[in-house]
């Protein structure tokens, strides 16, 4: 009765931790912001999960839904075999104005609601549309100051298939042009005919004063050919486009521009945390943030603290979280700072600053934080008495002292105490059921499936079985019920060890003459030559307890004597 209740509690113990396996889907655009008959691609990743299909109906009342895509991947992670699948489909809003994507239903969870914001076009179509191909480049600033970051996007509309081709775009002679992340693509519907739009955005900076001719951007390739040339032999037309050559002003240095010359949009400053107190002995953490509109990471200053007497200062490496928003680069910069005090006594942290130039006013700026004092306890004295004063003298960005961010958290830590606690309480319940398992199969060494040792080997030893079953895994089991034959092939090599390369070898070393005809099944499923539905009943039956590989053969021993002989009596 113990032995059942020991097992109950077991597998109620593994069934929990295997509905954990399934991860929350999560979604997300390509991009958050569209002009006016444009589409947007939203994604959505599922792991662990698989023939689980996304529910679009929530989105038919705002959006056009089209062109959907699905990738799956078979991964090996520390739970075994499990799928990702990423599912991409096309929005195209019937509406301007900020649209709210609504949440998708997908294998029994949903996604989080996202916000997508639909700008009007005011510049209406390009000068070139009607054709069936064309390019065009535009600037974010057609008047920048000098070694300002500019904005620069190119953009191939297509109204034909193209099999190929290449975008390429100049650069100018007195100013530098660096790629901008990936490229983007979407559709757009111009004068009624829709296109297929590949953008891609580079930063201009101009690196002298006065007229910036750049050049055009260009585009080479091929499009698919049509029914008739097809009948015909033809290989599709060739395709050329030529953007028009654009021209920018771009103004000197002011006379009372601030140094460093920093020319942007917009920039913002915060503590993301300060420390309540800080000890001897003992290091504080402290994290600033630098929001940053107009500019890239290698476009910026290095985030400093100015010296803090009685206190060493030891930073760490840049973090940078960079985007394209509105067709210019911004970036998200926060660094973490060691605080060691090195005394004890009151220690103050001088207010940061940055000066910047407002590109869009003309105006010099400055972005600044507040000053941050302590008290430095010696690091074995006895922690401040609950309700003092804060030890800050100023807000510290948006009202709160130092100290009210340090008691935000350290409430967190008492949370995130709870939280390890938890953690610690799951693992080791994780550690027990591993156990019981342990416990288990030694009183059940004999396991359905695996090849039992021959007798009579000289000195007691086993000899090696010749084939060996592996139990099939659950994401396995799924899959030759659910999944795509692409999947399944791709499991069954990913089982072997180590895995097999192809499935001519997946063949080979299989040693179950069934499965071996399941896989060929298999092969000629996928490739349009056989029965699919017969092909996954004989998977299903071949498969039912696990692959069956064969074992690999002893190495020969060595005719050379061993570089270390053994000592005797060892």
């Amino acid at each position: 009765m113990a032995r059942k209740l020991a097992q109950f509690g077991l597998w109620w113990l593994l069934a929990l931790l295997s509905a954990g396996a399934l991860a929350q889907p999560r979604a997300w655009l390509d991009r958050e912001r569209i002009r006016d008959g444009e589409t947007a691609t939203l994604n959505i990743e599922l792991i662990g999960s698989v023939g689980a299909r996304p529910d679009y109906s929530s989105l038919y009342a705002d959006f056009g839904v089209a062109g959907g895509s699905t990738d799956s991947q078979v991964v090996t992670g520390s739970g075994g075999l499990t799928v990702r699948s990423l599912y991409r489909v096309s929005l195209a809003p019937r509406r301007s104005g900020r649209i709210e994507v609504p949440s998708v239903r997908i294998g029994g969870q949903r996604t989080k609601p996202l916000q997508l914001e639909v700008l009007a076009d005011p510049g209406g179509p390009p000068r070139s549309a009607g054709a069936d191909v064309f390019i065009e480049s535009e600037p974010d600033d057609v008047s920048p100051y000098v070694q300002q970051s500019v904005g620069w996007v190119v953009r191939l509309y297509s109204a034909v298939t193209l099999l190929a081709g290449r975008i390429e775009q100049p650069v100018p002679a007195g100013a530098s042009m660096m790629s901008a992340g990936d490229d983007v693509r979407y559709r757009r519907e111009i004068d009624g005919r829709f296109y297929d739009v590949t953008e891609r955005r580079f930063v201009l900076v101009p690196e002298r004063s006065g007229t910036l001719t750049v050049p055009p951007a260009l585009f080479e390739g091929r499009s698919a050919p049509g029914m008739l040339d097809q009948m015909m032999g033809g290989s599709g037309d060739e395709q050329r486009a030529r953007a028009r050559p654009r021209t920018l002003e771009v103004q000197a240095l002011p006379a009372d521009a601030p140094q460093p010359w920093l020319p942007l949009r917009g920039l913002s400053l915060r503590y993301r945390t300060a420390p309540q107190e800080l000890r001897t002995g003992s290091a504080g953490s402290l994290v600033l943030e630098a929001r940053v509109d107009g500019a890239g990471v290698t476009q910026m200053p290095e985030l400093q603290l100015p010296p803090i007497d009685g206190v060493q200062v030891f930073p760490e490496p840049v973090q940078a979280d960079e985007s394209f928003v509105d067709g210019r680069p911004r970036v998200v910069l926060t660094r973490k700072f060691s605080l060691v005090p090195v005394r004890t006594g009151a220690v103050r942290l001088d207010g940061v600053r940055l000066d910047w130039w407002d590109v869009g006013t003309g105006q010099a700026r400055s972005a600044s934080l507040p000053p941050l004092n302590w008290n430095v306890l010696a690091g074995g004295a006895a922690a401040a008495a609950p309700g003092a004063a804060p030890r800050s003298t100023a807000p510290v960005a948006a009202g709160a002292t130092a100290g009210a961010l340090a008691t935000a958290s350290e409430s967190g830590g008492v949370a995130g105490g709870k939280l390890w606690a938890l953690a610690a309480f799951f693992f080791a319940a994780l550690w027990l059921a591993t156990l019981l398992w342990a416990l288990h199969l030694r009183a059940h060494p004999a396991l359905p499936g695996v090849a039992a040792a021959a007798s009579g080997a000289p000195g007691g030893a086993s000899s090696a079985a010749p084939n060996t079953s592996v139990r099939p895994s659950a994401a396995l089991r799924e899959l030759l019920d659910r999944g795509d034959f692409e999947q399944i092939a791709a499991a069954l090599r990913a089982s072997a060890t180590p895995p097999a390369t192809d499935d001519d070898e997946l063949v080979e070393r299989l040693a179950d003459p069934l499965q071996r005809e399941a896989v060929q099944a298999l092969r000629r499923a996928r490739w349009g030559g056989g029965d699919g539905v017969a092909a996954r009943a004989l998977l299903r039956d071949a498969f039912a307890r696990g692959p069956r590989w064969r074992a690999r053969e002893a190495e020969p021993d060595s005719p050379l004597a061993p570089l270390y002989p053994p000592r005797r009596g060892a």
